[in-house]
């Protein structure tokens, strides 16, 4: 079992290391600090990352660490590593003084007494993400904070019902494969994102109308290649989510329902 989940987190991680050299801007409402606050709210301010020091796992490109840094973080480290990394430098180059890059996995991350440990968007690719959780726990100081966002189970099964066919057929396929896919399927994305502003009750309105909506055709057909690339993904239930943290030893783990489709999560490290 570990032989085959080591396969998958490989394959993921050359999987991303594609994408992340084939999509290498983040601009507009996708890289703002509105959409970060979107994402930590309300289970935590933006204002927690003034000066503080924070290590974020899994950064790709980038997108994230401009957003803490915007936040007002003093330092950041950047974990990352994917082919995506040399990237991740040429896009932090101005914020040099503030980020240090480090082409590592997740489990790797030193133990640097961070303020603030995050993971957006990530652990959801990872088949054991156990060993990252735990040694994120050991690397934040006593009382320090772990955030996390994860796809959800809960409010996706129509989604579901159609994505999980659909990628045992495109998780196979290369990036280019699956963006020409993508230019096809958003035909019929965009009128429904234009659809969910006027009817509030459709499946994923929140999510369509609140952060799709926001996104030019571009960005909104690249976030169509990130559900379709992926070697693996995972789709937590709440107790799940509770449970990655929690199991690590985390207290005072809370969870927020996001656009009703996925979990933002937070624990602290115990004081001694």
């Amino acid at each position: 079992m570990a032989s085959l989940d080591n396969s998958a987190r490989d394959r993921t991680i050359r999987d991303f290391g594609d994408q992340w050299t084939r999509y290498v801007e983040n601009k507009g409402y996708y890289a703002s600090e509105e959409l970060f606050a979107d994402i930590v709210e309300p289970l935590v301010e933006t204002t927690s990352f003034v000066d503080a020091k924070v290590a974020d796992i899994g950064s790709g490109t980038g997108r994230i660490v401009a957003m803490i840094a915007e936040a007002g973080a003093s330092e950041i480290w950047a974990i990352e590593p994917s082919d995506a990394f040399e990237v991740l430098e040429r896009n932090v180059e101005a914020l040099e003084t503030t980020v240090r890059c480090v082409h590592a996995r997740g489990e790797d991350i030193p133990a640097e007494d961070f303020d603030i440990v995050t993971s957006i968007g990530v652990l959801h690719h990872i088949p054991d993400p156990k060993p990252v959780i735990s040694a994120a726990y050991n690397a934040l100081r006593p009382d320090g904070l772990m955030l996390i966002w994860l796809y959800g189970r809960e409010g996706n099964g129509l989604y579901l019902a159609f994505a999980e066919p659909l990628r045992a057929v495109t998780k196979r396929l290369p990036v280019p494969a699956n963006a020409a896919l993508a230019w096809a399927l958003d035909l019929f994305l965009a009128p429904y994102v234009a659809l969910c502003k006027q009817m509030p009750s459709l499946p994923m309105a929140s999510y369509m109308a609140g952060v799709l909506g926001n996104f030019d055709a571009k960005t909104r057909r690249l976030t169509i290649v990130d559900q379709l690339n992926p070697a693996w993904a995972k789709y937590y239930t709440k107790q799940e989510a509770h449970a990655l943290l929690s199991d690590a030893g985390f207290e005072d783990v809370r969870l927020h329902r996001r656009h009703g489709y996925s979990w933002t999560v937070s624990g602290r490290k115990p004081k001694p």
